[in-house]
């Protein structure tokens, strides 16, 4: 705890905790969404096209997505930071946030092993997607839809800062 309220009292932590400038609290949460939006939206695109939601449509030409996904990820990695950094000891007694941890590490992950499993086969549209392959992409929609659920909730369910 002792650990969590020093992070809470850095300079950057409170500027953006007590700044009433739009470039504080509100553009760190505004970058936050963004970055969410891109890389839990852009996955579910990929993992929807997996799954045979566009059967015409060739799969290749998503490969070309997965670099912007990857910026989405880092760009939500530093603001989320940022965002944990203004109220740590809040956000760290709440298990949801936890929850949100692991279901993002594990979207991270199978998003990669999409690339690699999925995108790296030379077969990709010309021989039918692998059970495996559809496997990883329902659990990839399965830990945004949970990652972003818990993140929602970390708002209700977080102690109230200050107390």
């Amino acid at each position: 705890m002792a650990f969590l309220t020093w992070l809470e009292e850095l300079s950057f932590s409170q500027w953006l905790n007590e700044s009433p400038s739009i470039w504080g609290y509100p553009m760190f949460l505004f970058m936050h969404t963004l970055g969410m939006s891109v890389v839990a939206g852009g996955s579910a695109i990929v993992d929807l096209a997996i799954l045979g939601a566009w059967p015409r449509t060739p799969l290749r030409p998503l490969a070309r997505i997965f670099p912007v996904l990857l910026w989405g990820f880092a760009l939500n990695a530093v603001t989320g930071v940022a965002i944990f950094l203004k109220d740590a000891s809040a956000y760290g007694r709440t298990a949801d946030f936890y929850v949100k941890l692991v279901f993002v590490a594990g979207g991270i992950w199978l998003l990669l092993r999409l690339r690699a499993r999925v995108f790296g086969d030379p077969q990709l549209d010309i021989a039918p997607i692998s059970r495996a392959a559809r496997l990883i992409a329902c659990a990839s929609l399965v830990c945004w839809l949970g990652a972003i659920t818990a993140g929602r909730l970390i708002a209700y369910l977080a102690p109230v800062s200050g107390f």
